[in-house]
Order: C-alpha cells, then structure tokens, then sequence
C-alpha cells in the first residue's frame, strides 16, 4: 500500500471553541511545512490516525481534529445531557476557522471522507481565501435526495435487513423522514430506548457497507455507538444544517463559487452515493476539478487503489 510512514503527533491540544464545548486537535508532520486539515466523516466518526500517512511528513503540516461530540471533544454526543443544538454545520465551520487562527495558519488545504466532504465543501464555498486546495474522498454533498438514498432507497438492495431497520420506529413514522424519526428515538428520555435506536441504525449503517450487522469493531463499543448514531441522525434527520436551497441542494448550488480553488474528487466506482450521480455532478460544476474514479471499490479510503489516488493527489500539490 502506497502510504507513508506512521507518525505521531507533535502537538496537540483542545481549544474552547464557545457553548461550552472543547474540540480535540493535533498536528503532524513538518511544523514549517504545507497546511492541511482533515475533516472526517460520520458526523460524529472521529478522526483516527489513517489519514496521516496519506500526506508526505516531509511537506505537510497536517492538521486533525475530533469535531464537535465526536472523539476526545467535549462534551460527547453520547452523554444525553450534551446539548445538540450548537452541533450544526455553521458551528462546525466557526469551529475551523478558530483552531486556523489558533494555529496560525493564513491558508490550508481541505481534506475530507463522506461527510467530512459536505463540510470541507461547505467551507471553502464560505471561506474560499483560506482553502489551497481540496483533497475529497467518499464524495456527497448532503442533500436530502442523499438521505433519502442511504434511509430508504437501498432498502431495494437489501430487503431483510431494511425491513429490521424500518420496523425500529414507530409505525406512524415510517412513511416519513426515518432519519429524523431514529433521532427522536436517540433523544428519549429512557436509555433502554436509545440503546435499541442506536443499535438499530449501526446494524442498517454495516448491512449497506456492506458487511454483516455488527461486523464493524467501532460500533461493539456503546459509548461510540449512541455518540454515532445520535450525530448522524442529528445532521440528517435536519438536512445537515445547509439551510433552504433547490432540490439537488445548496453544495450543488454553490459549486460554481469553488472555481480557482483546485481540487481532487477520489470516488470508488460502487460507492452507492453514485446511483444518484452526484458526484459526476459536482465535478462538472466546479471549474478546474479533477475527478478520479477508481474501479471496484465502494465507500471506503482503506483500499489500496483508493489510498494510491489519494497519495497521489496530496503528492502533486505539495509540489505545487
């Protein structure tokens, strides 16, 4: 596999980042060396140290961070008392550009997996003078036509383990924004009825991966997995928190607004989020995208084709 050596972080810290919340962050590599930051996924997944070894040690000065609940920020979303409402996209985005300040940091480059996609496109749509470039993988944009998708529409592909997943609301919910209706559930006020919601939404997250229910090592441990599952159902049961925009949804939009900003789409050719074309989209309207499909391979950065694009693309603009 054509990554780069471990390394561990050089310095780390939690910045109070207001509403009583404390985000975790580190850096690696080349204190003096190119800016970036990784967004991860979810939301609500953490950052883990996989992502370091995509970026030359030598060059970067690489950024991570837990986003707000998530990792070793505080509060955690798997507290009930944690409250939910400053975790939105707007926070998410003010929370970056302090922990860039904070770092001294004048412009960075933006790499993000799934979720950390929609943010780090988000971004750089609103902070363009600060992004040098984008590295994204796992592509979406977080439209409510994606929702749909991931909640319902693969329920076609995998019948049993959507009818379980479907069954775990109550009847009057189900014909509506399953989602929203899981979040609910992960809000009660009795934790034997979030526990069964959260495991209920990790078993339907592994069955489209896919992979047998509860094959994911992460979501055997009940803190992470109520953390998870409330974060995700959070932003997507809340249309991520982009605000009003037209069916294909604000990301889409805006893609116009990234031009002169360079950037590298890395996409396995099965990730599900293509049924919808979405990612073919965004490239052809974002001036100056380069978009790089790689065969056989679904939603996932640990394939060996999908860490050599990777590789590849934060290579050339280190030399750039």
């Amino acid at each position: 596999m054509p990554l780069y050596p471990e390394t561990e972080p050089y310095d780390h810290g939690l910045l109070e980042v207001g509403d009583g919340n404390r985000v975790y962050w580190e850096t690696c590599g080349n204190p003096h060396g190119k800016p970036a930051v990784v967004l991860h996924g979810g939301p609500g997944s953490g950052c883990s140290p996989y992502p370091r070894r995509l970026f030359d040690p030598a060059l970067y000065r690489v950024v991570l961070l837990d986003q707000r609940g998530a990792g070793r920020s505080t509060p955690r979303a798997s507290a009930h008392d944690t409250d939910m409402s400053v975790n939105t996209t707007a926070h998410l985005i003010a929370d970056l550009e302090l922990l860039r300040r904070h770092l001294g940091i004048e412009r960075w480059l933006v790499w993000g997996v799934s979720w950390g996609s929609v943010l780090g496109l988000r971004y750089a749509q609103t902070h363009p003078e600060r992004v040098s470039e984008l590295v994204l993988t796992g592509v979406a944009t977080g439209s409510d036509a994606e929702t749909a998708l991931l909640t319902r529409g693969l329920g076609q592909f995998f019948p049993e383990a959507f009818e379980r997943f479907w069954a775990g609301v109550p009847e009057d919910e189900r014909d509506g924004n399953l989602a929203a209706a899981y979040n609910r559930l992960l809000e009660s006020p009795d934790p034997a009825v979030r526990e069964r919601a959260a495991r209920a939404w990790t078993d339907w997250e592994t069955a489209i991966i896919p992979a047998p229910p509860r094959s994911v090592e992460r979501y055997e441990n009940a803190e992470f997995r109520r953390g998870f599952a409330r974060t995700v159902t959070h932003y997507w049961g809340n249309g991520h928190f982009l605000g009003e925009g037209p069916h294909e949804g604000v990301v889409l939009r805006d893609a116009p607004q990234l031009k002169g900003i360079p950037g590298t789409l890395v996409q396995g050719s099965l990730d599900f989020g293509n049924l919808l074309g979405i990612v073919w989209r965004l490239h052809h309207a974002w001036p100056g995208s380069e978009l790089v499909v790689v065969d056989d391979v679904g939603h996932t950065t640990g394939a060996p084709t999908i860490a050599e694009a990777l590789v590849a693309a934060t290579d050339k603009y280190a030399r750039g």
